[in-house]
């Protein structure tokens, strides 16, 4: 092997270790929900994670012309809120290794599930609700 091109190997080398890598198994970030009507940031909270709703497509309530609310919650106290800034996940915690698991809430109907997160692959996120032993889900894609 020339002294250049082993050279270039080494500089090639560096620029890849160098780089800040997620972990592959790491939720954190921003993900887009699988219909592409919002978006969520994924954060550690202590030992748990959190998921806020930061993004959404259609922001404005078509009937009112004001920020989109909460307004499927069956608690009256809790309808008005605005779905920008509302908080999904409920005690997520670290369930073996690329799990989480905890409560989510579905701003849709108002109710909350037992929910498993993991990363599926690089830039995708699957998260299940569950009622009993049936559960249903959605692959996110990492935001950009």
């Amino acid at each position: 092997m020339n002294l250049k091109l082993r050279l270039s190997g080494l500089a090639l080398g560096a620029l890849v270790i160098a780089q800040p890598a997620l972990a592959a198994d790491d939720p954190t970030g921003t993900w887009l929900t699988q219909a592409g009507d919002a978006k969520i940031k994924v954060a550690k909270c202590g030992a748990n994670l959190c998921g806020t709703v930061v993004w959404l497509k259609e922001p404005m309530d078509t009937d009112t012309g004001k920020p989109a609310v909460d307004n499927k919650n069956p608690n009256r106290a809790l309808a008005n809120r605005p779905i920008i800034g509302l908080q999904l996940f409920d005690a997520v915690h670290p369930d073996g290794p690329n799990k989480w698991s905890g409560k989510i809430y579905n701003a849709d109907d108002g109710q909350s599930y037992t929910s498993h997160i993991s990363v599926s692959g690089p830039d995708t996120l699957r998260v299940e609700g569950c009622v009993g032993a049936l559960c249903g889900g959605e692959t996110w894609t990492r935001a950009r």
